[in-house]
């Protein structure tokens, strides 16, 4: 069998990029498998969070803040939209863009999903040291280029 040969650099590069990744899923399910269970998608939880602690804003900024494409946020939008837990207002500055923001139900089921949500990660992340989550946190922003 003919293998990919590397050299140590890269070796180290792909293995410490497989445990991130690995960890970074591994998490994730986790902290978001509550979601599932009321019917939410992370997509979804995430325009109802940034809406939650950011206010009303346009698709194009949802986007940019949960790192998803605009394609993808109409359609996440869209079916927020049907659960009545957000609603689409026309901007006044300038009429070809609409603010998303909460309804009063979306303020409520945010209001009550998240409290939890951020227990659940404390506890993902109570696994590292104070220390070593400040590490991990600097690390990150290393690789993120921020």
């Amino acid at each position: 069998m003919n293998r990919y040969r590397s050299d140590k650099k890269e070796t180290r590069a792909l293995s410490s990029f497989v445990k991130l990744i690995r960890a970074a899923e591994t998490v994730s399910s986790k902290a978001h498998r509550k979601l599932r269970e009321i019917g939410l998608t992370v997509s979804q939880f995430g325009v109802l969070e940034a809406l939650y602690h950011l206010g009303p804003m346009c698709q194009k900024e949802i986007a940019e803040k949960i790192l998803k494409s605009t394609g993808n946020i109409t359609t996440v939008i869209d079916n927020l939209e049907k659960q009545g837990l957000v609603i689409r207002e026309r901007n006044d500055a300038d009429r070809r863009f609409f603010n998303i923001q909460l309804t009063d139900e979306g303020t409520h089921a945010i209001q009550t999903i998240f409290p939890d949500h951020a227990k659940r990660i404390t506890l993902l992340m109570d696994k590292l040291t104070i220390a070593e989550q400040k590490e991990l946190g600097r690390l990150c922003k290393k690789l993120s280029g921020a």
